[in-house]
């Protein structure tokens, strides 16, 4: 079951600009960065409420948020989710018939395991699961 928005993710060119235009915006600060090897990107996170907003910029040409940006301006990449058990999750929504792009849950950023739900799926929204690493 889902349980809370877990932050939404943008996509930008340049990370060091859009950190400094949603730190004017938001008046605070990042609260943490990272860099996710396994995906290619570089990440901001800013700590709204109980939810984030991430900024993602790809670091290879193979990264999926490089890919985006060929294609589509910057803006909202994926719509996050917390999860209790997210291989159940992954279990119900297979079930329901939305396409997972993703056969098993995998590390990814702020200490997550993560799957995708395609957006063709979705109504053309990519929507991330994620469940805290214990």
């Amino acid at each position: 079951m889902f349980r809370n928005l877990e932050h939404l993710g943008l996509a930008v060119h340049d990370l060091a600009a859009a950190t400094e235009l949603y730190t004017a915006l938001l008046g605070i600060k990042p609260h943490k960065t990272e860099h996710v090897a396994s995906e290619a990107v570089d990440t901001v996170f800013f700590q709204v409420g109980g939810a984030k907003i991430e900024l993602l910029a790809g670091t290879a040409p193979e990264s999926a948020i490089t890919r985006f940006l060929a294609k589509k301006p910057e803006g909202l990449h994926h719509v996050a989710f917390e999860v209790d058990d997210i291989r159940a999750e992954m279990a119900r929504l297979r079930g329901a018939g939305f396409a997972l792009l993703n056969e098993e849950p995998k590390p990814g950023a702020d200490n997550k395991l993560v799957c995708f739900v395609h957006p063709k799926s979705a109504a053309g929204v990519l929507i991330e699961l994620c469940q805290e690493i214990k």
